[in-house]
């Protein structure tokens, strides 16, 4: 019998850039709920707890709001992105 362990990707964002290479590739697929999602994953390699601390809201809405099927305020997605040491820049779109 192959024993498998589970894979979370939040163990491999080790760095500031390793999150921000994360989160731009998700946010390249255009799709808010894969960034959503992904960002989900960043706040857990960083610490929910001290993320949803700087981010001035609390941990279990956290949570909730960048769960699967969560659907965070724009307030919050800003928030967590400046507690994780980004700003939300806009680009020209790819054609």
């Amino acid at each position: 019998m192959v024993k498998t362990r589970h894979f979370d990707i939040a163990e491999l964002l080790e760095t500031k850039e390793d999150v921000q290479e994360f989160l731009n590739e998700a946010a390249q697929t255009e799709n808010a709920a894969d960034f959503i999602r992904a960002l989900g994953i960043a706040a857990r390699a960083k610490g929910m707890t001290e993320i949803a601390r700087q981010a001035g809201i609390t941990r279990a809405s956290l949570y909730k709001s960048l769960a699967d099927g969560g659907n965070p305020e724009f307030d919050t997605v800003f928030r967590v992105c400046n507690a994780l040491g980004f700003r939300l820049v806009p680009q020209p779109a790819h054609t």
